[in-house]
């Protein structure tokens, strides 16, 4: 087991490797780029979805930091298939109740899936575009207390949050 949960490792850090590498092509204007970055991305959430099968939520404790953060990084990506993301959340729901992965992390897949799903997100981490040069995020419930919500997470304010976006 403890070798197959190391393949599984070694498989995440490579995929997570191929998605830095082909994210560049997510907003391409060429068609064939960006179908490329979807096509990747699906591939990517289909093995997700059977690694969650096979181990549960890929943890810190079982797969190590890079491998966990890779995992969550291709749920992230996951926008297209929305049950693997909804999945992923519950399961790194419960990986966070146990102390067993971050609760920034979650909030950021938490973010994603509901911007996703059409409906508000929480702490304002998922941007819509750029506007003006600032940074425009997608609409958030009770924007007035995103901070405190972003706090209890360990995620920075939103000002300090969009001024990596920002374009001057």
């Amino acid at each position: 087991m403890a070798s197959d949960i190391a393949e599984v490792a070694a498989e995440l850090n490579m995929m997570v490797a191929a998605d830095h590498q082909a994210a560049r092509h997510a907003n391409s204007e060429d068609p064939a780029e960006q179908l490329a970055w979807r096509r990747l991305t699906a591939q990517h959430a289909d093995r997700l979805n059977e690694i969650m099968d096979e181990h549960g939520w890929p943890t810190a404790e079982r797969v190590g930091e890079d491998a966990a953060r890779a995992a969550w990084l291709i749920a992230q990506h996951a926008d297209r298939q929305l049950d693997v993301q909804r999945r992923a959340l519950r399961l790194m729901e419960q990986a966070v109740a146990d102390g067993a992965a971050s609760p920034r992390d979650l909030a950021f897949l938490r973010d994603r899936t509901l911007v996703n799903e059409g409906r508000k997100q929480i702490y304002g981490t998922q941007i819509a575009g750029v506007k003006d040069g600032t940074p425009t995020p997608w609409p958030c419930e009770e924007p007035e207390h995103m901070d405190e919500r972003r706090a209890e997470v360990g995620i920075p304010p939103f000002a300090e949050y969009i001024a990596q976006f920002s374009i001057t």
